[in-house]
């Protein structure tokens, strides 16, 4: 069974993904993967259908190809990946990219395409449906509140799955999921959490030490890296929801005071490329009141760390278009994204995932 996909937004995210799929594909292995297979699908069986981007160094090129072009630069562990012919089309502009970029080198930044070049919801839509388009992911900047809102209607119209991986809140929206359950569409958001990274372990830590019976008086988390996803968050403006989505994701199962909890990203590092350090600290009281610290540094790839999570809300949506659900997939959501609908403590997101796709999945 095959699950066509299209990318909007063609960076560091988008690369690893459709890299890991050709590997998985070839190499099926349980390593890295959450779920091997969910239903009847396993990795190998995501196809790339098309991709949409703003950068005129992408734009017409196959996406196997595309995926390598700057100012990507995540690792390279499979150099020629399948694509099934999948081409880079241009995309609607709107908000996707940041007015800060243009100060920087452009083999750091997006190169945007003429404006004779950009597409019109219509061509979206249109292409969406001649490429036979089953999923449409959404990997666009930060702060892109516009172009997601623009491809949501497009995927609406297209009657296409939406996996929305950006903190522009859709998902989560009552009205958005009311719009995508009344058309029968269904989606999985908002803002994807990594596998291992810096919201997942700060949010158990966090919790582990409630249930031992300690306070947590302060907290902080700071991330730094030098991929276009921090160089884009430079433009704080552009941040507020970022902050909202990892702030929610921590302090859900263990509630703190405003003042007390910092988190979101500090700097962008180019030399760190897709490289994101993440810094922990939280200064807590156990027995007795007494003090104790704790600081922990996690460095991690940072795109390999989303992409094992999008090929399992990939192929949960496609459960869902084969069982005709639409609207927000609650306990999917919850266990694959930074901000839900509905917040649930990890292992119970889990736990009801698992007991939604077996329910999906039985005649």
């Amino acid at each position: 069974m095959s699950i066509r996909v299209a990318l909007v937004g063609l960076g560091n995210c988008a690369s690893t993904l459709v890299q890991g799929i050709t590997q998985y594909r070839r190499q099926p292995d349980p390593i890295g993967l959450i779920h091997p297979t969910i239903g009847p699908y396993a990795v190998g069986d995501i196809h790339i259908a098309c991709a949409f981007d703003v950068d005129q160094r992408k734009i017409g090129q196959r996406v196997g190809k595309a995926i390598f072009a700057p100012p990507n630069n995540s690792r390279i562990f499979c150099p020629d990946p399948e694509d099934d012919g999948a081409v880079v089309h241009a995309g609607p502009l709107a908000d996707g990219v940041a007015t800060h970029l243009t100060n920087y080198d452009p083999a750091q930044r997006a190169v945007v395409a003429p404006a004779a070049h950009t597409a019109s919801a219509p061509d979206v839509v249109r292409i969406l449906r001649d490429t036979g388009v089953d999923v449409l992911i959404n990997y666009l900047p930060v702060g892109s509140q516009q172009a997601v809102e623009l491809y949501m209607h497009c995927a609406l119209e297209a009657k296409v799955a939406v996996v929305n991986c950006i903190p522009v809140f859709i998902a989560s929206d009552p009205v958005w999921a009311a719009r995508f359950a009344a058309a029968g569409v269904p989606i999985v958001g908002d803002d994807v959490k990594s596998q291992f990274g810096a919201t997942i372990v700060h949010r158990t830590l966090m919790a582990l030490a409630a249930a031992r019976g300690f306070a947590i008086d302060s907290s902080y988390q700071l991330n730094v890296g030098g991929n276009t996803d921090f160089l884009n968050m430079l433009q704080r403006e552009r941040l507020g929801s970022k902050k909202v989505s990892k702030t929610e994701a921590v302090t859900s199962l263990k509630p703190m005071a405003p003042e007390n909890i910092h988190i979101g990203p500090s700097d962008y590092i180019p030399f760190l490329k897709d490289n994101k350090v993440c810094y922990v600290r939280m200064n807590l009281r156990g027995f007795a009141g007494l003090p104790m610290e704790l600081d922990l540094k996690l460095s991690v790839e940072d795109s390999p760390n989303s992409a094992g999570v999008v090929v399992d809300a990939v192929r949960c949506l496609a459960l869902a278009r084969r069982a005709g659900i639409g609207g927000n997939l609650e306990a999917v959501s919850a266990a694959l994204m930074k901000r839900p609908l509905h917040q649930m403590h990890d292992d119970d997101a889990a736990t009801a995932m698992d007991a939604w796709i077996a329910a999906t999945t039985a005649p």
